[in-house]
């Protein structure tokens, strides 16, 4: 038989509308049996020899009914029914059969690969025997009914598979680029010094990325900087080792040396040789024809007040002068030299006369007032455009001492 479900009625008799001669295929009920085929009908069912198990296969007039004839394989040849022969539905061993093919049948799970298990009951002396299945965990798979009450549809019972895949279960290689998300990797999950040049993009990291001072020596490969890398003239004596400059360092038509003969035009960018600075200054001539006196002018500077203080930066020079247009309070003197230094200040009087004090800070030092003989300080001539000339004296970048010439003026 086949696992197949057929139609049936209670308690359902007609009889034959028509008569089913031997090898007929059409059936003619009297009545409709209420069913559409499939559906057995038991035709003359009281007749031990004359009784047959006909097949409506196919079809929903019962009037011409398409049957599949003896069944039951009863009849060598299959018998005529006269018209009028009673027709039964009933249950017939077919049924149970049927039913009992579609249990065996089963049904049929597959895996991942394609390949298929049928699960069907084992049948030992009519007894059907059920089958399990089970679903077996491992590779970081956890699998639990988690609900077993009651299996309906409003609760149904739960099977729970749990994933937890750590390290160990993934195949080397197996998450590419592909499989993380974007923004998913930090800083914190790179090996230190994993980054080489070959992984970073071209004009990827940027001046903008680089915190300040965050690459350091331990950072910048061995011989991986170059003289393209420095700015013109950023190497200065503080960055240059003791010894390292020698004459092998410098090119050969750079360094020339002079002649033995020394005049008063000779070349300055060429360095005399000991010989010849000897010569010269043994010449009797050194002396007198090819010595020039020198222009021995100071450096002057001009400086103002603001806000009663006056600024002076001994690197501008060690002269200057000074229009008041205001009161003086202190001279915040810079770059005053730590052996012996001087500056000498001429001072004109404004058309209202005004007060210089003494006070002076050095190199950014307190605040003092210089020193005067017999400590009698100083007070500006008054009258407009007086001068007084005062000079201050520094020891080792201390207090200064001040000297003054005051009411400078023709007889």
């Amino acid at each position: 038989m086949v696992a197949r479900e057929t139609n049936i009625v209670n308690a359902f008799e007609t009889t034959l509308a028509a008569q089913l001669a031997s090898g007929g295929t059409s059936m003619n009920l009297a009545n409709d049996p209420g069913v559409d085929s499939p559906a057995y009908f038991v035709i003359d069912p009281d007749s031990d020899s004359n009784r047959e198990v006909v097949l409506w296969a196919s079809g929903s007039n019962h009037a011409a009914a398409t049957v599949t004839r003896d069944i039951d394989s009863k009849h060598g040849t299959d018998p005529t029914h006269a018209s009028g022969t009673k027709v039964r539905l009933a249950v017939v061993k077919q049924h149970i059969e049927e039913a009992h093919d579609a249990i065996q049948q089963g049904f049929v799970l597959e895996d991942g690969d394609g390949t298929e298990v049928t699960i069907n009951p084992a049948v030992a002396s009519g007894v059907y025997t059920q089958r399990e299945v089970k679903f077996v965990e491992g590779g970081g798979i956890d699998i639990d009914w988690t609900d077993t009450d009651n299996g309906t549809d409003g609760d149904p019972y739960d099977l729970t598979f749990t994933v937890n895949v750590d390290t160990a279960e993934i195949a080397a290689d197996a998450i590419t680029g592909a499989k993380i998300a974007d923004d998913a990797v930090d800083s914190e999950h790179l090996v230190d010094g994993s980054i080489d040049t070959a992984h970073i993009g071209n004009l990827q990291v940027t001046t903008g990325k680089l915190a300040a001072d965050a690459v350091d020596g331990t950072k910048i490969a061995d011989d991986a900087v170059d003289s393209e890398h420095f700015v013109d003239g950023s190497i200065d004596t503080a960055h240059i080792a003791d010894g390292q400059v020698t004459t092998a360092k410098i090119a050969a038509a750079s360094l020339v040396t002079e002649s033995e003969t020394i005049t008063s035009n000779d070349d300055d960018n060429t360095i005399p040789t000991s010989a010849a600075v000897k010569n010269y200054a043994d010449a009797e001539a050194a002396t007198v024809t090819n010595k020039t006196l020198q222009d021995y002018a100071e450096t002057k500077q001009v400086v103002t007040s603001s806000s009663g203080a006056v600024a002076v930066d001994l690197a501008n020079g060690n002269v200057g002068t000074l229009t008041l247009s205001e009161n003086v309070t202190v001279f915040n003197f810079t770059n005053v030299p730590t052996t012996f230094s001087t500056f000498q200040l001429f001072i004109t009087q404004d058309s209202s006369d005004r007060t210089v004090a003494i006070s002076t800070t050095v190199n950014g030092g307190g605040a003092a007032n210089a020193l005067t003989s017999g400590a009698g300080g100083y007070t500006m001539t008054t009258g407009s455009g007086k001068v007084d000339i005062i000079t201050f004296a520094f020891v080792g970048a201390a207090t200064p001492h001040l000297s003054m010439l005051q009411d400078m003026r023709n007889s």
